[in-house]
């Protein structure tokens, strides 16, 4: 494993083990990154099971700039959580900084009724 894939698994489970200490039973909701596209998943630890999920990746997804997917995507994650039934979720940023797409994505999550 390279030094850059080392220190980015330990950015993240630095972050996942800050979340569990606060978690007290909520989902948490995953993002993940690549340069194109943006993917968040709301995850069910306590069962391992994923709820829900969204991508700029679907099929009926419209593209836009890489700030708009990510809002647009947070606006999907939030209607898909409130039709499982979930509101309260903890927010698993991973080796992301919350800056750019994933703060945008937080944001768009947040207008769309998910609280964390």
């Amino acid at each position: 494993m390279q030094a850059y894939q080392k220190n980015k698994l330990r950015r993240a489970q630095r972050v996942r083990t800050k979340l569990r200490k606060v978690a007290d039973g909520k989902a948490r909701l995953s993002v993940t990154r690549s340069t194109k596209h943006i993917s968040v998943q709301l995850i069910d630890d306590a069962k391992g099971v994923t709820v829900a999920a969204a991508s700029s990746l679907e099929k009926d997804f419209k593209g836009g700039s890489k700030s708009e997917d990510a809002s647009t995507v947070g606006k999907l994650i939030a209607d898909r959580a409130k039709k499982a039934g979930v509101t309260d979720v903890v927010f698993d940023r991973g080796s992301y900084i919350f800056h750019g797409r994933v703060k945008a994505l937080a944001d768009a999550a947040r207008e769309g009724g998910l609280k964390f």
